[in-house]
């Protein structure tokens, strides 16, 4: 399976009569693009706007960051089994608009999901904050039940990210980027001598606005399913979690998963790598047993030395985290644990919700409740008031001067727990 994503780098964005892109410039039909969105009669309207690198614009409560891409060889356009009919994912050649972000705003149920920064502190926080972001505000019709709520503005941020970019269709890449896997048996023949490594990417599976996507089937309704890396990059997963911002993996961070990325680097190197195994995380206790189990059976019947493990979320998926690691150790299998902290403004609570001696290679991604203080801006895009009621945010985060304290728990991508994010790790 060879995919290849090849790269145009987008350096500003605008709204115009037609969209195209050009000399790095992405222009799109202001017009044309709502009229799409409007096709999904669920839709009452649609807003754009355009929020730059270094600008003083803050976007609240954003719901999704979408990368726009379009294939341009090979089967599976768009996102299949979602937006479009079903098709196999991880092969062929994508235009990639690398640098553009859609991102989608709006209220889902009540106010969720978080903040992106253009500028100042808010900036550091997140990578959003980095890329040329249209901006598309959702009003659904009134009175819809809240799943179809939902639906309507997911489905609507992946629909602007088909029509964006099929800007890129006929353009010339300024960068390709090539990832190929063969089988099992004949990667094991090519390394004989190489550890053979999976990646286990755990994936928030509890309910409304807790939800993962994979082919458009909720990951509540899988058993964990182990999928060619390839799939992922080439959109086979969605976000549709609005929880807590900091660690939501956005379809953004699903289409460039770091992880899967930095695990290809080191392919052929000083590992074999056998694949992502996606993981749901229940509620119930029969369903942690189940799940983890399976991952873990998983894992040894396609015969890993070395399990990385990503969580989706805390809390309460810090039981399956860990179940999973104790599960592997004891077949044998080397495990590290990817997952932030929910250690409390000062730093000095219990990271995790459970624990396990079993853990004995664990990369943090940051505390979600570290506090910070966002400088007011010249222009907000969405609802200013949403921060009250996010996580991360309380009555009183907003202040008069529109200045914002917080939790890094508020802000999109701050501790990214698949490393798709700006904090680093320091081994002492």
């Amino acid at each position: 399976m060879k995919l290849e994503l090849r790269k145009m780098h987008v350096k500003d964005i605008k709204l115009g009569d037609e969209t195209n892109f050009k000399d790095g410039v992405l222009t799109v039909s202001e017009k044309g693009l709502i009229n799409k969105l409007k096709e999904d009669e669920r839709v009452k309207e649609v807003s754009l706007a355009i929020a730059r690198p270094g600008e003083k614009v803050r976007i609240i409560p954003v719901k999704d960051v979408i990368e726009p891409r379009v294939k341009i060889e090979g089967e599976g356009n768009g996102f299949p089994g979602v937006t479009t009919k079903m098709a196999q994912l991880g092969s062929g050649k994508v235009n990639v608009l690398d640098g553009a972000a859609i991102v989608t705003v709006g209220d889902i149920v009540g106010f969720q999901e978080g903040i992106i920064d253009m500028w100042g502190e808010g900036a550091k926080w997140t990578p959003f904050s980095k890329t040329y972001n249209l901006v598309v505000d959702i009003t659904p019709i009134d009175d819809l039940e809240p799943h179809s709520h939902e639906d309507t503005i997911r489905i609507a941020g992946l629909s602007a990210a088909e029509y964006v970019g099929e800007a890129a269709r006929e353009s010339e890449p300024d960068e390709v980027l090539t990832y190929e896997l063969e089988s099992h048996a004949k990667e094991t023949e090519k390394y004989p001598n190489l550890p053979k490594v999976a990646y286990v990417e755990m994936l928030i599976s509890q309910g409304l606005l807790h939800d993962g996507y994979i082919y458009g089937v909720n990951s509540q309704k899988i058993l964990p399913t182990l999928l060619y890396p390839n799939e992922e990059l080439d959109g086979a997963v969605i976000s549709g979690n609005c929880v807590a911002a900091c660690d939501k993996i956005t379809t953004y961070q699903h289409q460039n998963n770091s992880t899967i990325l930095d695990l290809y680097k080191e392919h052929g190197k000083t590992i074999n790598f056998l694949g992502v195994i996606l993981t749901p995380e229940l509620t119930t206790l029969n369903g942690k047993f189940r799940t983890c189990d399976y991952t873990s059976k998983l894992c040894e019947t396609i015969g890993a030395d070395g399990v990385i493990v990503s969580e989706e979320g805390y809390g309460n998926p810090d039981s399956d985290l860990l179940m999973i690691c104790k599960s592997l150790e004891d077949k044998g299998i080397k495990t590290v644990l990817i997952t932030d902290e929910c250690s409390g403004w000062k730093g000095d609570s219990q990271p995790l919700a459970d624990t396990k001696k079993e853990a004995v290679a664990v990369i943090s991604t940051g505390n979600v409740s570290h506090l910070v203080h966002l400088p007011a801006a010249e222009k907000v895009l969405g609802n200013k008031e949403a921060i009250t009621t996010l996580a991360g945010g309380w009555e009183g985060s907003l202040k008069e001067d529109g200045s914002i304290d917080c939790e890094l728990n508020a802000i999109i991508g701050s501790t990214s727990e698949i490393g798709y994010h700006n904090l680093t790790v320091e081994l002492y």
